[in-house]
Parts: structure tokens; C-alpha cells; sequence
């Protein structure tokens, strides 16, 4: 009997704000995540270090380490990001660049969130940065949902459609990292 484990997914919001909407909405994935599939939030962005190559070593930053390893042991990853004066948030491109040369993100499944209908500058440079780094954005799991912060309500839910969109994009992400055809 082969036992077949979960699809690993680490999800990351690229802001550090306490009531960012991209928080939000990687919250909500993890409540409606779909069975056979487990969402890990990785929420340490602020602690790791500016990229220096000098202390890129075979010992790197406890948080480089953390990072890494967090996506090393994952099947496939999500990224929530704002978008800051037409880019990515210096804390999530700076998290990137720590992992060019590891190739932790070679390829992996990416699936990009965004927020904001507005926010198309972040979402194409982290689709390039992503493809530079050997990732493979995963189309059919990448999403928008314009999100106001009105959405929720006073514990935290978003309403059935916009689950329902973060589970399809998250069964997208996992069939896609088990190998398996889309779900119709």
C-alpha cells in the first residue's frame, strides 16, 4: 500500500503591516485550504537580513536558514504582495535574492495573489523575478481578488466567492504540484 503524503504549500504575504490585506487573504487560504493539502504561513520576512553576499556562506543568517529551509521542505509556494511605488516590498524582494543561489525556488509552483486590481507593476516584476529565479508561476493559481478590508467580516471570514477563489487557485497550485490535471 503506497501512502500518498499532503501537497506542502508555504504561503508568504509581502507586507509586514498588522492589518494588511495581503495578510488577510493568506489567512483565508489557510482556513479554506482543500483536503490533501497543507498551508504553511512563513511570517519571519522582517528578521532576515539585508542580502549580503559576503555572509552568504554555508552557515547563512539563522532567518536565511529558517527561509530556506521552510522552502526547500515545500511542494509549491504563494505569494501575497503588495505593491510599493510601482514595485515589490524591499522585505520580500530582499528574502528572494537570499534564495537566487540556494535555488530553493528552482523549479517550483509559485501562485501570486494580489489584492489589488491596481497593483500590476508588483505582480509583473515578481512574475519576472520569479521566472529569472527558475520558479514556475503557476497561471491557473495566480489570482486577484480586489480586497477593500470591508470583505470580512468581525472574525476574519471573507465571504463564500472569494473563498471559493482561493481554493480553486490553491487546488490549482497542488494538482500542479502533484503532477495531477487541473480539476474541472
Amino acid at each position: 500500500m503506497t501512502l500518498v503524503r499532503p501537497v506542502r504549500i508555504v504561503a508568504i504575504s509581502g507586507s509586514l503591516r498588522r492589518a494588511s490585506s495581503n495578510s488577510a487573504l493568506i489567512a483565508a487560504a489557510v482556513r479554506c485550504t482543500p483536503p490533501d493539502v497543507d498551508v504553511a504561513v512563513y511570517d519571519d520576512l522582517a528578521n532576515i537580513p539585508p542580502f549580503n553576499q559576503d555572509l552568504d556562506t554555508d552557515t547563512p543568517p539563522d532567518p536565511v536558514r529558517r527561509l530556506r529551509a521552510a522552502l526547500d521542505a515545500c511542494d509549491a509556494l504563494v505569494i501575497s504582495s503588495p505593491e510599493y511605488a510601482h514595485g515589490v516590498p524591499g522585505v520580500l524582494k530582499n528574502a528572494l535574492d537570499w534564495v537566487v543561489a540556494s535555488g530553493e525556488l528552482i523549479d517550483k509552483p509559485v501562485a501570486l495573489i494580489n489584492a489589488s486590481t491596481r497593483a500590476t507593476h508588483a505582480w509583473h516584476a515578481l512574475v519576472e523575478i520569479l521566472t529569472t529565479m527558475s520558479a514556475r508561476v503557476i497561471p491557473e493559481a495566480s489570482i486577484t481578488i480586489p480586497f477593500d478590508g470591508s470583505d470580512m467580516d468581525e472574525h476574519g471570514i471573507f465571504p463564500p466567492r472569494t473563498s471559493h477563489s482561493l481554493r480553486a487557485a490553491l487546488d490549482a497550485l497542488a494538482n500542479t504540484s502533484a503532477g495531477l490535471a487541473p480539476k474541472e
